[in-house]
């Protein structure tokens, strides 16, 4: 069925069009806040085709893979006459209900709160994340063979041209990831982009070193070591100081009259924040990113082989217990500022084996099915395995490996030991993204991208091997 059939059957089995407050999507999935989730046929739906999985958590959640997510939603937003920034209500009821089925759409632990938040501020920037990012990968590619090192030298040529606009691209992004930040914060948390932006820009400009050198608090030896300098804090610096920036926006807007608020709001309000953003919040943010730093350099950055190995392990797989609670987005900051305190992301390959332990999980899988006849599974196996190869994981887990139980499990182990791979032999990226074979270029050399390759093939293999041999036939004949 298209796009427009499969959300018209999404909303009668979810209770129609008045059962719905809100719907929005992210990569693979269609999420929705409901009135009443009992009214949901939660057994019909996962039966419907193009359906690849249901998640039952804050939202109602469909996954439909990779792409088509953003269709289906446009479609279904469209048919359920839903406007996304105003939450529907059931006119039928009273207002209190009405009350209480938003309350309980919005109830949520402040830990998972902030934590998407911090999805949301980061979401948009993921296609620019993954493009600038294999750009800069195939760039070190090419400056590292023997042409594109003598073109560098003599400074022209067609290979020279190739990676200086390769540069550019991935530049334009990666060089001002803190504007990107500070503009979607900005719009998260109610405040005017363009001055989200302004902080983003101010906390990676020279003029945070005159000032650090004017207070004492510039290290000359050791530069990143200083109290206060360019970049200090990072990503999570400029999340807080746009945060603090929405609630001084925010309330000089109300004693402000509204003649001088053009004016005089934007002024007071940079000129507040930036004073505490420069002076306390990237210090301290930059305290705390230099702990976190340390504690990643013992785990994930160590030389010694038995914290490689374990540490790559037990990342690799524990991380998809990690996605079903919602917290992979948290690990975006941390990314980033490992990003920028070693100029690469060595936390990111490892992790980025747990898509590949569901490949090779998923296939054991189809064999088995194929054996017993079980020809729906091996259908959604079909339809999900471009998508797990490409690094999109979600239709194989909420489809196939978790509504199993044990080869979600087995999944596990088998990318854990690809991330164990990973680890011992250095393997670090340049950016982040899917984690899949689409991957590759974004890992930082060519022995980096061997590496990194060799990892996936392993964690492929692994959960293949230990899912086909623990997985029994009658496991599969069931589903």
């Amino acid at each position: 069925m298209n796009n427009h059939e499969l959300a018209t059957v999404i909303l009668d089995l979810i209770g129609g069009k008045d059962n719905v407050i809100s719907a929005y999507n992210c990569m693979t999935r269609l999420r929705v806040t409901l009135v009443d989730p009992s009214k949901v046929k939660t057994e019909e739906l996962k039966a419907v085709e193009g359906v690849l999985g249901i998640i039952e958590d804050e939202q109602y959640q469909i996954v439909v893979g990779p792409g088509k997510a953003k269709k289906v939603c446009d479609e279904f937003i469209q048919i359920a006459d839903i406007d996304p920034s105003k939450p529907k209500m059931d006119t039928s009821k009273d207002w209190q209900d009405n009350k209480a089925a938003m309350k309980s759409g919005q109830k949520d632990k402040k830990w998972k709160t902030a934590i998407r938040n911090i999805a949301d501020i980061f979401m948009p920037l993921i296609p620019a994340i993954i493009a600038a990012g294999i750009f800069n990968g195939f760039a070190s590619l090419l400056s590292q063979t023997p042409s594109g090192s003598a073109q560098v030298a003599a400074a022209s040529g067609f290979i020279y041209v190739t990676i200086t606009v390769f540069q550019l691209i991935g530049g334009a992004f990666l060089g001002y990831f803190a504007i990107y930040t500070g503009i979607n914060a900005a719009t998260k948390f109610g405040a005017t982009p363009a001055l989200g932006g302004m902080i983003g820009a101010m906390s990676i400009m020279p003029q945070i070193v005159d000032l650090s050198k004017t207070f004492g608090l510039y290290n000359e030896a050791t530069p990143l070591e200083s109290i206060l300098t360019t970049g200090k804090g990072g990503i999570i610096g400029v999340i807080v100081g746009v945060w603090l920036l929405s609630i001084i926006e925010k309330q000089l807007r109300k004693i402000i009259p509204d003649t001088l608020d053009l004016v005089l709001t934007p002024i007071f309000t940079l000129l507040i924040t930036v004073v505490l953003f420069v002076f306390a919040i990237m210090p301290a943010a930059g305290f705390a990113s230099d702990l976190l730093v340390t504690a990643l350099n013992f785990l994930i950055v160590s030389t010694n082989p038995v914290v490689s190995i374990i540490s790559g392990f037990v990342l690799s797989a524990l991380f998809l217990p990690m996605v079903l609670l919602g917290l992979h987005h948290g690990l975006i900051p941390i990314y980033a500022i490992q990003l920028e305190a070693l100029g690469g992301v060595t936390l990111f390959p490892v992790l980025a084996m747990a898509g590949a332990g569901q490949v090779g999980a998923a296939l054991a899988i189809y064999f088995k099915a194929r054996k017993v006849k079980n020809t729906r599974i091996q259908k959604i196996i079909y339809g999900a395995l471009p998508a797990g190869f490409l690094g999109i994981g979600e239709p194989l887990i909420y489809g196939v490996t978790l509504p199993l139980g044990k080869p979600f499990i087995t999944a596990g182990i088998g990318a854990g030991i690809g991330g164990a791979f990973v680890r011992l032999t250095n393997v670090m990226s340049v950016a982040w993204g899917p984690s899949g074979l689409v991957a590759i270029p974004l890992m930082s050399n060519p022995t980096a991208m061997l590496n990194f390759f060799i990892g996936l093939l392993i964690s492929y293999g692994m959960g293949f091997l230990i899912t086909f041999v623990i997985i029994k036939d009658n496991d599969v004949a069931t589903v």
